[in-house]
């Protein structure tokens, strides 16, 4: 998993985002891995279809917090931090900073110019194109940080 995390959002990722003594609680189905926790809190799910990790917003703040500079990141406008963090989508009018390496269906994190996570969510647009338009959504929100509690 460790591995996973390191190609998704980076190096020195895996260790930050699973420490020692994380659990894997796997599909009674498949027997693969479907859910990683540390203690009772969820970090991170493995998604079965393509076997990349979705984040959690604890698993988020662990990952801004170990991990400079983050490419996976979308700051958005302070004015729309508290629907975001209500579980809003992303507008491309409201980013003002994108990692440069984001595409389309890149699991990223929505931060406020204090980088406090927002919400985790999936990116429709690449980083450059967030920037660039002034219209439509740019990420889709999984949880917010408020509906996520």
């Amino acid at each position: 998993m460790r591995g996973v995390a390191e190609y998704q959002f980076g190096p020195s990722s895996g260790g930050t985002l699973f420490p020692e003594g994380v659990s894997f609680e796997r599909s009674k189905r498949t027997g693969k891995v479907r859910f990683i926790r540390l203690g009772d809190v969820l970090l991170a799910s493995l998604r079965p279809t393509d076997g990349m990790l979705t984040l959690t917003i604890a698993g988020a703040e662990r990952l801004v917090s170990g991990v400079n500079p983050m490419g996976c990141t979308v700051t958005v406008l302070d004015d729309v931090g508290e629907f975001i963090s209500q579980g809003k989508n992303v507008f491309a009018k409201h980013v003002v900073d994108a990692g440069d390496g984001i595409r389309p269906g890149d699991e990223v994190i929505v931060l406020d110019s204090k980088k406090r996570v927002l919400a985790v969510g999936r990116a429709l647009l690449t980083g450059e194109e967030m920037l660039a338009f002034g219209f439509g959504v740019a990420v889709r929100t999984r949880r917010g940080r408020d509906r996520d509690r």
